[in-house]
């Protein structure tokens, strides 16, 4: 992750020029470059394919959109572009954006948000824990597939973790697992997962 941007952008600069760029996120009026990378992408498809067999199987109005942004405070210059957003489209007709931009401003259209973790770890387990819980999304997955989260977060020695963060009133519940565990998710309760099923080969 790269800030990028030599003068701070407003919510409508990012929105009307970066908006279709997939490599860029905006934090107060930073425009940020999220730097993907093959393995990273290779790890993000994996978790919505499996997210994607539960919607299907279970019949849930829900869906993965293929772009999304979250932007999560009216007075904050900053939008989100999560990894995988799963949306739940019995709402979207109360989102003032969606039918123009593919644009999320209320937390209760968002079910399920996903975040690979990269070398801007410290946004993933900080960070986006406070605005996604104040924003009332339900469940947020950290899959930090190489361990590079402080040891604070994912503890000594640093190895793989996806961790499970599920909202309780106003603040997340985190729930971590390692390798050869199956993962808990409440708003999936049927998922059969592991952390190895999504590592890249």
């Amino acid at each position: 992750m790269t800030y990028i941007s030599q003068k701070t952008l407003t919510t409508e600069d990012f929105l009307s020029q970066y908006r279709e760029n997939t490599h860029y996120e905006l934090a107060d009026g930073e425009l940020i470059n999220m730097e993907p990378t093959g393995p990273h992408e290779t790890v993000s498809g994996k978790v919505a394919t499996q997210i994607g067999i539960q919607i299907v199987t279970q019949q849930l109005p829900w869906f993965i959109p293929r772009t999304c942004l979250i932007y999560p405070f009216a007075d904050a210059a900053t939008v989100r572009r999560p990894d995988v957003v799963v949306l739940d489209e019995t709402i979207l007709d109360r989102e003032l954006l969606w039918e123009r931009k593919p644009v999320i401003t209320l937390g209760r259209s968002i079910k399920l948000v996903v975040e690979v973790v990269s070398t801007n770890w410290e946004t993933d387990y900080a960070r986006k824990v406070e605005e996604y819980a104040l924003l009332g999304i339900a469940e947020y997955w950290i899959v930090d597939y190489r361990g590079l989260g402080g040891v604070a977060f994912i503890g000594k020695p640093k190895q793989p973790t996806f961790t499970v963060c599920q909202l309780v009133e106003d603040s997340y519940i985190l729930q971590q697992y390692r390798l050869n565990q199956l993962i808990k998710s409440p708003l999936l309760p049927y998922l059969q997962l592991r952390l190895d099923d999504i590592l890249p080969r």
